[in-house]
């Protein structure tokens, strides 16, 4: 029986023992070589984009020689105006991607030795980061659709016959949103919040390319798929998949995000369920790549971002 990528030494390229044995030098050097790889880690000027700098050792800062402009390691990106160490945020990345089920930030404060709203906005800029990434694309071949609820909760009446369906809009508490999900065979998964699957038919039909083949549940909503797009539908009271047409990748990432609400974070508020869902989005398409690997994506990520508007300093503005 071959073994679970996962349990190989291949899915095991990152120490998190090595990165925060870091000094302060080495990690402004690794964030100069994952930001300015294309000019082997020299500073380029954001404003002018001048490769010609002055270095100032005692203030950690570069000054063009262009315009004038002076900027560090992180300026113009989405950890400007730091206040953390440079170690210390690489170590939040290392920890955050290592979660296979996502990372609280409370469980960050304390690996990081930090109050929790700074680990919670860290936390959240690195999930603006990789969502950033995913924004324009667009899917094609052969895509499932779907939508499951998350986010607040209804605690269940002790007896049989007193309980409620809360599938029911009428039994919905207002917390509990719809994560609609589109995600591509062997390609990419984009995710959508609303308050009712029918919603998200909008974001399909703009979203997956024309005259692709969508697989779907035989919610009445989804019939208007069928004027662009190749539809196979699934009766799910009949069976959970045939031949023909399945939502098993669908579902497989509705359990990912699931687990992450219920097991690790414990109550995701209804304003950030985007976040998170396209966080667990990032999980599941790069979970066969080693850790090392999604640990360089994430920086890089993070660098390539601008200024958060959202997430600007230590708490939400």
């Amino acid at each position: 029986m071959s073994q679970h990528f996962l349990l190989s030494a291949a899915a095991r390229t990152l120490s998190l023992a090595k990165v925060m044995r870091m000094t302060e030098d080495q990690a402004r050097d690794a964030f100069r070589a994952i930001r300015w790889a294309a000019t082997d880690g020299d500073p380029v000027c954001g404003k002018c984009g001048c490769c010609e700098c002055y270095t100032f050792k005692a203030r950690r800062i570069f000054k063009c020689k262009g315009c004038g402009a002076q900027f560090s390691v992180t300026s113009g990106t989405i950890f400007a105006s730091r206040k953390m160490d440079l170690r210390d945020i690489l170590g939040a990345i290392a920890i955050f991607v290592n979660g296979a089920k996502g990372h609280s930030a409370l469980q960050l404060s304390r690996d990081l030795d930090c109050q929790y709203k700074t680990a919670f906005v860290l936390s959240h800029k690195i999930r603006e980061a990789l969502a950033s990434e995913q924004m324009a694309s667009e899917l094609a071949g052969e895509v499932e659709v779907d939508g499951a609820y998350f986010g607040g909760y209804v605690k269940p009446a002790n007896r049989r016959e007193d309980r409620k369906d809360r599938r029911r809009k009428v039994h919905q508490s207002g917390k509990r949103q719809v994560v609609v999900v589109a995600r591509e065979r062997g390609g990419e998964t984009l995710t959508h919040v609303a308050k009712s699957e029918a919603e998200g038919v909008p974001f399909v039909l703009g979203t997956v390319a024309h005259g692709a083949t969508v697989h779907a549940d035989e919610a009445s909503h989804w019939d208007n798929l069928e004027a662009r797009f190749l539809t196979k539908r699934i009766n799910h009271s009949v069976e959970y998949s045939s031949a023909e047409s399945c939502t098993n990748q669908a579902e497989s990432f509705f359990s990912r995000l699931r687990r992450a609400e219920i097991g690790t974070h414990h109550r995701i508020a209804g304003r950030y369920l985007s976040a998170y869902a396209q966080e667990m989005a990032w999980r599941e398409d790069n979970r066969r790549i080693s850790n090392g690997e999604q640990f360089l994506m994430a920086t890089g990520a993070a660098l390539a971002h601008p200024v958060s508007r959202q997430w600007k300093g230590y708490w939400q503005r």
